[in-house]
């Protein structure tokens, strides 16, 4: 079942869509985030409207590499502010002793929702979103972690 799940989680990430790009504020951003899971973020759009982010974080002597399929939207009547909303998996390691486990090292995989606002700057081009992204680990350390809360700031092209 845990591998079904996996499965149909990852066919998500990369449907909707080949890689053009349509009317959105840029194609690709890549950056740093910030938050209790520092590390780099590259997104990509596929289509308007439909974003896929790929994030490499650190975190207690390891790290986690997660992928997300992301729903964009514009917010209110500001312009190049938008709001996303997704999911996707994420699997990594990191040493358990670091928290408030046993002190080995854990192998984990598990599911990712995120929401979050972003704001482009074109003529700069930066982006720059603050989101929250809760992980559900499934396999290895089987917790639910709510404190993905992160700025991310991406140099942006179109």
């Amino acid at each position: 079942m845990k591998k079904r799940i996996i499965i149909l989680a990852t066919a998500m990430l990369f449907a909707g869509g080949g890689l053009t790009s349509f009317g959105q504020l840029y194609d690709t951003g890549v950056g740093a985030r910030l938050g209790f899971f520092n590390g780099l973020t590259v997104k990509h759009f596929l289509q308007e409207g439909r974003a896929v982010e790929g994030i490499l974080s650190t975190r207690w002597d390891g790290f986690i590499i997660t992928g997300l399929y992301q729903f964009q939207k514009p917010l209110a009547d500001i312009d190049n502010l938008e709001w996303f909303y997704g999911g996707g998996v994420h699997a990594g390691f990191w040493q358990t002793g670091r928290y408030h486990f046993d002190g080995t090292t854990t192998s984990v995989i598990g599911l990712d929702l995120i929401l979050g606002v972003e704001y482009t700057i074109e003529e700069i081009p930066f982006s720059i979103s603050l989101d929250w992204k809760p992980a559900f680990n499934i396999i290895g350390n089987t917790n639910w972690w709510g404190d993905g809360a992160a700025l991310s700031i991406r140099y942006t092209f179109r």
